[in-house]
């Protein structure tokens, strides 16, 4: 597998400092994060949302869940619920099904990120499939995605 086109392209274009770690075929955050040999708290992990209309991203280290009630509080969603992969399936047309990079903004797809991320010098993600992880420093990620950031994530 290669990273997602989008993701590539749009890291390159922005001259970002960026590693590609190839894995073991890994389909869940503890599984990737011990593949890749880093703590869960410096895994980022994708988690969709679904709003009353549209999807979000949430982003969280992978030893934590998402809280949909501070979600919920942090983005003024009226309601807010795990969507169904039939629900994101075709959002990311060139990403695996759970292996989405927390770039929403490449999918127009609104980003927020756990603020305990914000505390990691750098940060490990899926790169669009269950085979590779991109390191990069937190800061790069923040000024290309600009996420929203709030304490949406629990033990």
């Amino acid at each position: 597998m290669v990273i997602a086109g989008k993701l590539k392209s749009f890291l390159d274009e922005g001259r970002i400092h960026y590693h590609v770690l190839k894995h073991h075929r890994r389909f869940t955050s503890p599984e990737i994060a011990q593949a890749l040999h880093v703590p869960g708290q410096m895994l980022a992990k994708v988690v969709i949302v679904k709003g009353e209309d549209h999807l979000l991203m949430a982003v969280l280290p992978a030893n934590l869940m998402v809280d949909l009630e501070a979600f919920t509080a942090a983005t003024g969603e009226p309601e807010a619920r795990l969507a169904s992969e039939e629900e994101f399936r075709a959002t990311f047309p060139d990403c695996e099904v759970g292996a989405m990079p927390p770039f929403g903004n490449l999918y127009d797809v609104p980003v927020v990120v756990d603020s305990s991320l914000t505390k990691d010098r750098e940060i490990f993600f899926e790169a669009g499939n269950h085979d590779e992880a991109i390191k990069i420093t937190y800061d790069d990620f923040a000024r290309l995605v600009r996420p929203k950031v709030a304490d949406i994530a629990r033990h």
